[in-house]
């Protein structure tokens, strides 16, 4: 089949299809209420729950931070050298994570919530003060596959409503199956 014949049955399968068109009714909104920065009529109705599921995210985030943290400073035996700093690396980057969660937050006008009276209520993850390394691994492993599900799920929620957010999301929960991954390697059966 010619490129010309192709062509014209992908025309003829549109004729009579709605068009794509953009809402200019929403493009002269945006020009409007200019304190909301980034936010603007296409975050619909669910910009609040969106701002309530990162919080949630922000408060797993700094437990998981804290808690790898605690196990860096706590590690003992003959292979925690090694893991203990792995445990610092991913502090680290659970920090980064809390970061841009919380930048997301202020560009949806909405507030960070970092009130330690709460954080443990609202974190998906729980803190650990094991003392074995084993025990350590293994509860930041139970961490990382819960932020993975609570993650998944959340990207599933937020779908097409908010495509930046989802982004920020799907990067972060790769680095938390990555750390999961880690995780499960150095379990000793």
């Amino acid at each position: 089949m010619s490129s010309t014949a192709t062509g014209a049955n992908v025309q003829s399968l549109h004729e009579g299809a709605p068009r794509l068109r953009l809402d200019e009714n929403a493009l002269e909104a945006a020009k409007r209420s200019l304190e909301k920065g980034a936010v603007t009529p296409s975050y619909g109705p669910w910009r609040e729950d969106i701002i309530a599921l990162l919080n949630d995210a922000l408060a797993t985030e700094l437990v998981c931070a804290l808690r790898y943290k605690r196990h860096h400073y706590t590690a003992k035996g003959l292979s925690s050298p090694a893991i203990a700093e792995e445990f610092m690396v991913h502090a680290q980057e659970e920090t980064a994570h809390s970061e841009q969660i919380a930048e997301r937050i202020v560009q949806l006008g909405g507030e960070p919530d970092f009130s330690p009276a709460t954080l443990l209520e609202r974190s998906h993850a729980d803190y650990d003060e094991s003392k074995d390394l084993q025990a350590m691994i293994r509860s930041n492993l139970i961490a990382e596959r819960v932020a993975i599900e609570a993650y998944s799920q959340m990207i599933a929620l937020i779908g097409d409503k908010d495509s930046t957010t989802r982004r920020i999301l799907e990067s972060i929960l790769g680095q938390e199956q990555e750390h999961a991954d880690e995780l499960s390697d150095w379990l000793t059966p």
